[in-house]
């Protein structure tokens, strides 16, 4: 749709949700209902819980902006009411969304299309395993399947820390990942229409880019654009933009890279939500690389809303439209 098109339309912000990221779903929302509304869009914030199709039809909502983290909104479940619903929306899809946020089947995906990924091994609640991992040496990094924003990962070096560490995983899955730690420096990559804009590099104060990190102003250091040879940055560009297409993702993503001294890229994961907070990536990408400022990157994705499903039954009109 058109920006002229879409100022006779009734944009919904979704945001809030279910998930364990519900605080920060409701800032990135925060901040693109806002830009929608200077930008002369007839937006409504809309707070998700369980009675979203009610609320949908009751707001006669045209084109869904989604601003949700975590499951039920980052996963597919969303993209799949809104699929049903006949209401464009921005992001990816059913499918890439529900690749994407698990973390287990986006690694096969990613090694098919012969991207680098480290290696892992998955744990199952209640299944037998040894203290540490068969052929993975400590360190080891322990992460829940389907979570973002850090939720439940450990770095963990001594084998008597890996039981809190899986406790603390199967807090928030039934499977879990642990992966070989890999030192390296933390670059992510933004992606808007489906195209690079740029790379940002985290140093975080902590150990690793946690939850605290990435939500607390100062508590990590951002570099745009990362220090990288020519070459070296020019192949993570492509690599972000295969990761995307990977999964087949829509629109915009951030994907998250390690960088070893040597040159190495481990592909870590593709975030079809990225944040929209002040202390974003994504946002902070497309400004310092790409000359986007907030309010353009939050119209430039709202224009790219459709739906993804094409077939009988389909269409661009949501319940708010005239027939």
């Amino acid at each position: 749709m058109t920006r002229d098109e879409l100022k006779t339309k009734k944009i919904g912000v979704l945001m809030g949700g279910l998930s364990a990221e519900r605080e920060v779903s409701l800032s990135s929302g925060g901040a693109v209902h806002k830009a929608l509304l200077a930008r002369g869009y007839d937006a409504v914030a809309i707070d998700v819980d369980r009675d979203l199709p009610q609320v949908l039809v009751r707001e006669w909502i045209d084109v869904a902006f989604i601003c949700l983290h975590g499951r039920y909104g980052e996963d597919g479940a969303v993209q799949g009411v809104l699929e049903l619903m006949g209401i464009p929306y921005t992001g990816s899809g059913v499918l890439a969304s529900a690749l994407a946020m698990n973390k287990i089947f986006a690694k096969q995906a990613f090694a098919a299309a012969g991207l680098t990924i480290t290696p892992h091994r998955v744990l199952v609640r209640d299944e037998t395993f040894d203290p540490v991992p068969v052929g993975i040496d400590l360190p080891v990094v322990v992460k829940p399947s389907q979570e973002g924003s850090s939720m439940g990962v450990s770095i963990v070096k001594k084998a008597e820390e890996l039981a809190a560490a899986l406790e603390n995983a199967f807090r928030y899955d039934n499977e879990i990942l642990v992966e070989k730690f890999v030192k390296g420096r933390e670059i992510q990559v933004g992606i808007l229409d489906d195209r690079a804009m740029g790379a940002i590099e985290i140093v975080p104060k902590k150990e690793f880019y946690d939850f605290e990190a990435k939500y607390t102003d100062g508590m990590a250091e951002h570099i745009c654009p990362p220090v990288l040879p020519a070459d070296l940055y020019r192949k993570l560009l492509a690599e972000g933009e295969k990761a995307h297409r990977a999964l087949g993702c829509g629109g915009y993503s951030r994907v998250d890279f390690l960088v070893t001294e040597g040159g190495g890229c481990f592909l870590l994961e593709v975030n079809t939500l990225p944040g929209m907070t002040a202390l974003s990536l994504l946002p902070e990408i497309a400004q310092k690389e790409a000359g986007i400022d907030f309010e353009e990157l939050v119209e430039r994705i709202l224009v790219s809303a459709s739906l993804k499903i094409q077939g009988p039954g389909t269409g661009d009109q949501g319940p708010g439209s005239e027939s």
